[in-house]
């Protein structure tokens, strides 16, 4: 099979012909028809993940047809159109037999602990716990970023942050996981405020539901060495309504040094904020953004080591929550709210390439030129 291979960390990876995936008992093979291209894939190109073993395949976000079964695998068949959650649980543990199977302790994750969906063909362990099927009338496209941005997003508004109707939501970073979550919070009746440096992504946020949108500068590109993520160092500056910005925040900033703060507490403070994008600074301005006793959801992945004003976490009544992901059991109230028309994911796809391409998009996310929306590779 053609499949893009990374050989070394933060090196372009090549498309080469590999080995397909085996079908194991409980596990079935997909014809991979689309999958998207993800912060969380560069992360691991550039060797932020210590699951990847080199030579390796990324992609973890994908949709396609079964081309095999293995042992033990009941109720699917060869053809079936089918996507998964980008967190493989195992069904068996506490926490899945729970329901949690977006924290099992023996999860798998194509593209990271074993070979992902860049590629003709990937395997799905703990088919039966994973698999979910796909609505005839939606488009792969489509469902390919169901299992990592959209349904995490979905996840973290709906299930985790529980935002109602009339809840101000203050959304930093407007890439695939920002956007949806964008969708969705205004799907749920929120006013919705999305902060990115990007005017085009700011553009697509309105377009999908932002109320207001705050335009932070540019922040330097990304590293292109295989090192730990560094926090980004913006001076934000707002871009809707108006303002002047007042002074460059510090590391940790308060409301009256950080114009992204003070702009957001304009508005009234926010009753939710999210971190789609994952930095200290934004940490640090979602925390101090926070209407009293509001709830921060933290997607974005993290440095290993931020600091947090921990004195108005307690005294301000704050909470902290972490999302990640969403089991393939949820699945079905989401899928509900795409067919009747108040999610449309689809709309968030803004480009279609060809897997040879995908090694350039990936490098390209060092940058700071990424075009806004998602991206979906067709191998």
């Amino acid at each position: 099979m053609r499949a893009v291979v990374v050989s070394e960390y933060g090196v372009l990876p090549e498309v080469r012909d590999m080995p397909e995936p085996t079908v194991d008992a409980g596990s079935v093979v997909l014809r991979v028809e689309a999958t998207g291209l993800c912060r969380s894939d560069w992360h691991g190109w550039m060797g932020h993940d210590s699951d990847i073993v080199l030579p390796h395949v990324p992609g973890h976000e994908f949709a396609g047809t079964i081309a095999a079964v293995g042992a033990g695998v009941t109720g699917w068949a060869v053809g079936d159109r089918v996507t998964t959650p980008f967190i493989c649980a195992c069904g068996q543990c506490e926490q899945c037999l729970e329901g949690n199977q977006q924290v099992c302790p023996n999860q798998l994750q194509p593209g990271f602990n074993y070979w992902g969906s860049f590629a003709e063909y990937v395997a799905v362990p703990y088919a039966s716990v994973n698999l979910v099927r796909l609505p005839d009338d939606m488009t792969f496209a489509t469902a390919a970023g169901l299992g990592c941005r959209f349904a995490t997003s979905f996840r973290a508004v709906h299930q985790v942050a529980q935002v109602k109707a009339g809840e101000r939501v203050a959304i930093f970073g407007c890439g695939g996981v920002g956007l949806s979550a964008i969708m969705i919070a205004a799907a749920l009746g929120a006013e919705v405020i999305a902060i990115d440096p990007n005017p085009a992504a700011l553009t697509l946020a309105a377009t999908h539901g932002a109320t207001h949108t705050l335009q932070t500068p540019t922040p330097p590109p990304a590293p292109t060495a295989p090192t730990a993520p560094a926090a980004a160092t913006v001076s934000p500056v707002r871009a809707a309504p108006t303002a002047t910005p007042t002074a460059t925040p510090t590391a940790t900033p308060t409301a009256a040094a950080d114009p992204v703060v003070a702009a957001i507490n304009d508005f009234g403070g926010a009753h939710v904020t999210i971190d789609a994008l994952g930095s200290n600074e934004i940490a640090q301005q979602a925390l101090q953004s926070l209407r009293p006793r509001g709830r921060h959801i933290q997607i974005g992945l993290l440095p290993s080591a931020i600091t947090l004003n921990a004195g108005r976490l307690i005294a301000q009544e704050l909470t902290w929550l972490g999302s990640h992901g969403m089991p393939a059991h949820a699945y079905p109230e989401m899928l509900a709210l795409v067919a009747s028309g108040n999610l449309n994911p689809a709309q968030l796809v803004t480009r279609t390439i060809p897997l040879p391409q995908t090694p350039a998009a990936l490098g390209a996310l060092s940058t700071t030129t990424t075009p806004p929306g998602v991206t979906i590779i067709t191998p």
